[in-house]
Formats: structure tokens, C-alpha cells, sequence
């Protein structure tokens, strides 16, 4: 049920609606796709492999006066984050604090190869003229995940994902798929320790 306040439309789920022509995320979707994540986090009645994967690859349409952008993808990290820390409980319980620190241990060893590749070198290049995320963005941003696994240099998975690359073409840019598969991968290995 949708409901005016102070001038915004505000949905059940509290997530502002865009104004009159602008675009959100499908309100529907939304809505249905946090039903599903709360049964499986509940344990009522949800998918039993229902986890931080199954947030993070989820996607949205865009359509006009869906849900702000900002807040959904807000919601959306908190319930990435609320089922890592869940899981890290569910698996210190059986198995034992020791046990979990080896196994992100394990999971981090998987990040090293990329980031042992020389600056400009760590991902493929767009074809031609094709778009891509331009090379001294990412790699300064890896150069921020090498320090915090050598030097225990802050960092955390928000930074990672609110992370903002220019756009660049050719040989100037990475591919925007291993980009984002990796840091994904990047920023689970930092839920899982935080």
C-alpha cells in the first residue's frame, strides 16, 4: 500500500518512489524478490540455498516511478551482509572460530593471482572501440586491496562496492564482467571478516 508523506510517495517497504516521470527499480520485483530473501533468513518456508549469492547477483528493471535507487541498493547490501554474518554464525557453530578464518583465508588466496598481474594488466581489454572501466580507477583500487591484505591497510566491502569507475575505450579500459565478478568476490571475502 502506497502512502503520501511530506510530498513523497513512501511504500510499506519505506522505500521512496522516483517523482512523476522518474525511474526506479520495478516495485514489484522489489517487493517480491525481499519476501523471498526474508522467508529464506527466517527459515520460513524459503529456498534452502537462498543466500548472500542469491542478493548479490539479483537485478532489478528499471521502470518509471519504481523504487529510489540509492535506497533498494542500501537494503540490498544490509541483506548481503546480514546473511554472510548469519552464515559465519551458522558455520563458527558447527565447525569453530578457527575453522572460518581458514576458510576466508582460503577464499582471500583466490583474489592474489589477479593481483600479482602488473598495473594495466590485471583484467581483459574491451574489443576496438568498446566501453570499459578505465584502467587507473580499478587498478587503484586493487592496489587498496594489496595493501589490506599486506599492510592490514583499512578497507572495507562498502568501499568496494560503492567503488566508481570512469569510463575509458580499447586498451585504456578492463572489461566491466571480470571487474565486477571479482570485486563481488572482493567484497564477500571482506563481509565475511567484518
Amino acid at each position: 500500500m502506497e502512502r503520501q508523506r511530506k510530498g513523497r510517495n513512501v511504500s510499506d517497504t519505506t522505500f521512496r518512489t522516483a517523482k512523476l516521470l522518474g525511474k526506479g527499480y520495478d516495485r514489484n520485483q522489489v517487493d517480491k524478490f525481499l519476501a523471498k530473501a526474508r522467508s529464506a533468513y527466517e527459515g520460513n518456508g524459503g529456498p534452502a540455498n537462498f543466500g548472500a549469492a542469491q542478493v548479490r547477483a539479483q537485478g532489478f528493471n528499471v521502470v518509471r516511478g519504481g523504487y529510489n535507487f540509492i535506497e533498494v541498493d542500501a537494503a540490498m547490501d544490509r541483506l548481503e551482509s546480514a546473511f554472510v554474518a548469519r552464515a559465519r554464525a551458522d558455520h563458527i557453530a558447527v565447525n569453530g572460530q578457527k575453522a572460518w578464518m581458514s576458510l576466508v583465508a582460503e577464499q582471500a588466496t583466490t583474489l592474489y593471482p589477479r593481483l600479482l598481474r602488473p598495473v594495466g594488466k590485471r583484467f581483459a581489454h574491451p574489443q576496438g572501440r568498446q566501453r570499459g572501466y578505465r584502467i587507473e580507477d580499478v587498478d587503484a583500487l586493487l592496489d587498496r586491496l594489496v595493501a589490506y591484505f599486506d599492510e592490514n591497510k583499512p578497507l572495507t566491502s562498502k568501499e568496494i562496492r560503492d567503488s566508481v569507475f570512469a569510463e575509458a575505450k580499447g586498451t585504456r579500459a578492463y572489461l566491466e564482467g571480470p571487474v565486477d565478478a571479482y570485486l563481488a568476490r572482493a567484497v564477500e571475502v571482506l563481509l565475511a571478516v567484518e
